[in-house]
């Protein structure tokens, strides 16, 4: 029988286990629905959907790098509390998703989360999901990996705050030692305090540029209405430089300059220098637990008295 998306979607919104899990599933049963189900209880997915309603926006974020640090990836693991990220069983699960992610070919987490566990290959990166949300008793999410590899440098890795942001910076350079990954270490510091967008200016569309000229033009000329195209321009690159010098890695000012004022770049090319080597930070990433999640905004009191109502 032809498994169509409307029947996936259909298990989907019975069972709430994932896409490829129901469409495994319903492969395996050939279409039925209610063997489906059957089979996703089997393997103990719907013990995980009675919490999968639940908000996970806390949780862990973990880096792995390669023995030769060429390689490296960074993963978030959510769950719904902060204490369930301090659990060792689900900190032991992390680190295991970490470590395949890092040789993972797959190309989103749909795909990574059909492929084989590597510890257990009878099961499912998403079997394995569901095992241990049965154990650790909170819904939880592999929400997002993202591989990096430098075969010209290494890889830098940095975690802060005991898992809340995880930052990987791609070092291109023809010289290793323990300065330049000391500097490659300060820079994915910089990354995770200062939260830069961009690399640097190359990497920021010529078309935001554009429209930000647009509307700084138009600020500076309600500003200053009697002010001529020459200072009107100069107002607006001054702002545009200023915005770059935020969103920009290599233009923010370098956290630990002793002056205050020496940029990203200048500290790089200081320690290039030194060394005698030629460096070029090209890109970074950086992951923070929960961004970009609505988290369920509860009154813990009002729960409480629902619940000693028998509601």
């Amino acid at each position: 029988m032809a498994i169509t998306a409307a029947m996936v979607k259909e298990l989907r919104e019975l069972s709430g286990a994932g896409m490829m899990d129901c469409k495994k599933a319903l492969t395996e049963t050939d279409g039925n629905m209610e063997a489906a189900i059957e089979f996703l209880r089997e393997k103990g997915l719907a013990t995980a959907q009675k919490k999968a309603g639940r908000v996970a926006a806390e949780g862990l974020v973990a880096a792995v790098l390669s023995a030769d640090e060429k390689k490296a990836v960074v993963v978030e693991v959510n769950a719904e509390t902060d204490f369930v990220a301090k659990n060792e069983k689900f900190q032991k699960f992390v680190q295991q998703v970490a470590d395949q992610a890092l040789n993972t070919t797959a190309s989103d987490i749909e795909a990574f989360l059909a492929e084989a566990w590597s510890l257990d290959s009878s099961k499912t990166v998403n079997e394995e999901l569901a095992s241990q949300i049965a154990v650790i008793g909170e819904n939880m999410n592999i929400r997002r990996f993202q591989q990096v590899e430098e075969t010209n440098g290494f890889v830098a890795s940095y975690i802060h705050a005991g898992g809340k942001i995880g930052v990987l910076v791609d070092v291109e350079t023809d010289v290793i030692n323990d300065n330049i990954k000391e500097m490659a270490r300060n820079i994915a510091m910089q990354v995770a305090a200062i939260k830069p967008i961009y690399t640097s200016r190359d990497e920021v569309d010529s078309s935001y540029i554009e429209k930000e000229k647009e509307i700084l033009t138009a600020q500076a000329k309600n500003e200053k209405p009697d002010a001529n195209d020459k200072i009107i321009s100069g107002m607006v690159m001054g702002r545009i430089n200023k915005e770059l010098k935020e969103i920009c890695l290599l233009d923010q000012v370098y956290v630990k300059a002793e002056d205050g004022k020496q940029v990203v770049q200048k500290y790089v090319d200081e320690v290039a220098k030194a060394n005698g080597a030629k460096i070029a930070i090209k890109s970074f990433v950086r992951f923070e637990t929960g961004e970009g999640i609505e988290k369920k905004e509860e009154d813990f009191a009002a729960e409480v008295a629902k619940q000693m109502a028998g509601n």
